[in-house]
């Protein structure tokens, strides 16, 4: 009956295709590899070799696929319930869970072999540990359990820079871990600012995500403070570890003022669903654009240009 009812959901291939396309919850990967393809470019110098780059993200990709597909299965009894996710294909039943399973599997496998032979050992080894964390500590431990699931989860989100710092240097940097940092102290305002907007879904299925258990005006002061905490940390890369430049840090500073515009403005109504989306929105945005500036800083025609203007500053000053 499962069987025919899945089948029926499904007139071509394509749309089989599609429905398991959709298990990867595919809007939330590009944003992993932005992180990615960031950290790869800095600890290069700005000269990515682009056979690795290419093979990094795919590995990323497979990585992260397997991981939300496997979260699907896992949630699809609450899924069920919750007014945003009732349409994903193994709710619906245009996938089923055996079949995901397997998919989720060879995701997983595709991406260590891939990345252990073609770039190497730690990035592959990195990218299991994300799948494991994100599955084995956020999903099932902590996300239905505690409401510090989000911030500790954060952990799995900032894994993939830590791929792309080892896939270039075969090693893990102070860099990397800061890298890192940004990410996971990113995540709790990200996310919060979500659970914000469909508290009542939440609470519904029983997820104890902050605003719920603790209320908006708890879970407001926390993205408050993981946001203080979030700004700062991203001058650390131009002083004093000096792996980025002028560029950024001029980028980072503007980036993080609306973050905190925003925040701030949450803070102070707490029960506000669009200021919450803006801040979802924002978050979003913000971190593509602070990993596109990593890029774009570490260009050696960037540093060039930069050497240009210091120098025609300093002539004319005197």
């Amino acid at each position: 009956m499962i069987e025919d009812t899945a089948t029926r959901h499904h007139q071509n291939f394509l749309q089989v295709i599609h429905s398991y396309y959709q298990l990867t919850k595919p809007r939330i990967i590009p944003l992993l590899l932005m992180t990615t393809a960031g950290s790869m470019w800095i600890a290069s110098g700005g000269k990515v070799n682009p056979v690795l780059l290419l093979v990094t993200v795919c590995g990323g990709t497979f990585a992260a696929a397997s991981a939300q597909t496997i979260n699907c299965i896992y949630d699809r009894d609450i899924d069920d319930q919750m007014e945003r996710t009732r349409h994903r294909p193994l709710v619906s039943g245009r996938v089923q869970p055996s079949h995901a399973l397997i998919f989720a599997i060879a995701l997983a496998c595709l991406s260590f072999i891939l990345l252990a032979v073609f770039v190497n050992l730690l990035s592959a080894l990195l990218t299991m540990s994300g799948i494991v964390f994100y599955v084995g500590v956020y999903t099932h431990l902590l996300k239905r359990h505690n409401p510090a699931n989000i911030v500790i989860g954060g952990a799995a989100g900032g894994i993939p820079a830590l791929v792309g710092w080892a896939a270039v240097t075969d090693s893990l940097s102070w860099a990397a871990w800061l890298l890192f940092a940004i990410v996971f102290l990113w995540t709790p305002p990200h996310f919060w600012a979500l659970a914000l907007m469909i508290r009542d879904d939440y609470a519904k299925v029983g997820v104890p995500m902050l605003p719920v258990v603790a209320g908006n005006v708890a879970a407001t002061r926390q993205i408050w403070v993981y946001s203080l905490l979030l700004i700062p940390s991203t001058f650390l890369l131009f002083y004093p570890l000096h792996v980025t430049g002028v560029v950024y840090t001029c980028i980072a500073i503007i980036l993080g003022a609306f973050f905190i515009k925003k925040a701030w403005a949450l803070l102070y109504n707490p029960d506000d669903k669009q200021l919450a989306r803006s801040l979802f929105l924002y978050s979003i945005f913000y971190m593509m654009l602070l990993c596109a500036a990593m890029v774009i800083d570490s260009l050696p025609l960037t540093h060039q240009l930069t050497r240009d203007i210091l120098d025609f500053v300093l002539d004319f000053v005197f």
